[in-house]
């Protein structure tokens, strides 16, 4: 058994290695004039073991131990990583809802988790009630004010706890540690099972991949990507910002705690990224930088690009929730290759991280259970993404049909067997062993003439003038499809006739074998509310097929 294998085993390491450095770093009061807030809530990593030791011994004399399932429904506090650090030290489970996550999906969602507990803030209780959330979870405890709906608090039971000796439960790598439900491209989010070595392998890869060293300060403004920080020595300064809003984000808040704070690197959404860019402000003593979540547009790196130190280093990891990170590209090795995207390449993702080992197959939309059933493609050949390494994930909870549909079974040489996870996006391999993203394979549109990908065809015209985006869709049935190209307008541009003339000369000139001859101009795309990327490509679909109707 490997003890080692939960990554809260690193919290008395550290604690003792390093007491008095800053953990957790929380916005809290208001200062006066400018708005800002003061970071005067801490933890240092004495406190943050300590507490969480406390909290994790009443979790478990209230009933949450080892293998519960609970969902957590807290803001980013120090509450939120106390007692996510607690669960981890008990083995329970947490379940974890994405805040993009539309409220109509996420019942079910809950619902699919079949929680034994719920910890929640007081508004996430008042939701449970009003909403009917999770009826199984019984042991009810809330973060704040507790009105009518029993249970208990955290606080009450942090303090049950005090004085308890170190929680730390003998995890094996194959235990459960965590349900991640995140805003998914099509339908209902899925929960990814996240192992204890799942967590374990992530923290090796980002640490070997982007040369995290402890003692640094990171500014994560997706929450959860904080919890990996204390497994790595550094300092989270968590922003005064709201996290399922990042376009809305007031980037002098964001400048304010980098510059109080000395923050040396910083995690976004590339919805976060654009704002910072926008506002144009240098970002001295940033030394890393890293957006995930989506494809991050050249332009926003070019931008950001020239607001960092010379020798900083602009990341844009490939992977997805089922496995991160995949494959990495540095900001000045993806401005090389913008031309190649801008002219109908795809995305370049860069070079895979070791030890996955990332394979290109033919498309197929049926399950694969076994590798023997599937065709591997040559290099500079389009076709589905499949990963197989130590962050790759093996299941969906109680999602059978989804876990068979992205998952394949391999016999190794040596007679072991391990999962393979099919990416869902499609994409090739060049010749210099750089992978190449060309969209989401549910979002390909099949015409008579043969499959046209969204990434390789949306850069073309991302770059004519007034436009500010641009989705391909497909109306009709698969095989027969008419592309269509949705057009969101540039902020003071107008749908003119120059306009059309313009995407019409340069279908021409760069894809005259597209058969695309429809372009629409939509007021506002659909999107994803946390990531202000992800695109509504369905009801654009929709869209799309109800204007062609209208037209004569």
């Amino acid at each position: 058994m490997n003890r080692s294998c939960n990554i809260a085993f690193r919290l008395p390491e550290l604690a003792r290695e390093r007491p008095d450095q800053i953990a957790i770093r929380c916005p809290g009061r208001r200062g006066p004039g400018n708005g800002m807030a003061a970071y005067d809530v801490t933890l240092d990593y004495r406190e943050l073991d300590a507490r969480s030791d406390a909290m994790a011994a009443g979790l478990a004399a209230y009933g949450i131990g080892r293998g519960v399932r609970t969902v957590v429904m807290v803001r980013p506090s120090p509450e939120f990583f106390l007692l996510m650090f607690a669960l981890f030290k008990l083995g329970a489970v947490p379940v974890l809802v994405d805040p993009g996550i539309d409220k109509r999906a996420l019942k079910q969602c809950l619902d699919e988790a079949q929680p034994a507990a719920f910890i929640g803030i007081t508004l996430a209780h008042v939701a449970r009630l009003a909403l009917r959330w999770s009826p199984s979870a019984k042991i009810l405890v809330t973060v704040g004010r507790k009105l009518g709906w029993g249970g208990t608090t955290l606080a009450a039971l942090e303090r049950a706890g005090a004085g308890s000796p170190p929680m730390l439960a003998d995890t094996d790598g194959e235990d459960v540690a965590a349900i991640l439900f995140t805003s998914g491209s099509t339908g209902v989010p899925k929960g990814v099972v996240y192992r204890h070595r799942h967590f374990i392998g992530q923290v090796d890869l980002l640490r070997e991949a982007f040369g995290m060293q402890p003692g640094g300060v990171d500014l994560p403004t997706f929450p959860p990507f904080a919890l990996f920080d204390p497994a790595l020595g550094l300092t989270s300064v968590i922003p005064d910002m709201d996290p399922t809003r990042p376009a809305s984000a007031d980037p002098r808040r964001l400048h304010d705690a980098i510059k109080r704070h000395g923050v040396t690197q910083l995690f976004g959404s590339p919805a976060l990224m654009r704002v910072l860019a926008d506002h144009g402000q240098p970002l001295p003593g940033v030394k890393r930088v890293t957006s995930a979540g989506a494809p991050v547009p050249p332009d926003v790196v070019a931008r950001i690009r020239r607001l960092l130190p010379g020798d900083a280093q602009f990341w844009t990891p490939y992977g997805a929730t089922e496995c991160l990170p995949v494959a990495v590209i540095e900001g000045r090795e993806l401005e090389a290759t913008r031309a190649a995207t801008e002219t109908g390449a795809g995305t370049c993702v860069g070079q895979v991280v070791a030890p996955n080992q990332v394979r290109i197959i033919a498309i197929d939309d049926a399950p694969l259970p076994d590798w023997s059933q599937v065709r591997e493609l040559p290099v500079g050949e389009v076709g589905e993404i499949t990963v197989a390494g130590p962050t790759a994930t093996d299941s969906y909870f109680n999602r059978p049909q989804a876990t068979a549909a992205a998952k394949i079974g391999e016999v190794l040489a040596d007679g072991s067997q391990r999962v393979v996870h099919r990416m869902g996006d499609v994409g090739y391999f060049d010749a210099e062993g750089r992978l190449w993203f060309c969209g989401r394979k549910t979002q390909r549109v099949e015409t008579a003439q043969g499959p046209l990908y969204t990434e390789q065809l949306e850069p073309v015209f991302n770059t004519v003038p007034g436009v500010a985006r641009s989705a391909l869709v497909g109306v009709g049935p698969a095989g027969a499809q008419v592309p269509v190209l949705c057009i969101e307008l540039a902020a003071g541009h107008s749908a003119s006739v120059a306009l059309q003339q313009a995407l019409r000369a340069k279908a021409a000139a760069r894809l005259p074998d597209a058969g695309l001859e429809h372009f629409l101009v939509h007021p506002r795309f659909p999107v994803d509310i946390r990531h202000n990327a992800k695109i509504g490509r369905e009801k654009l679909a929709a869209w799309a097929g109800a204007m062609l109707e209208k037209s004569p």
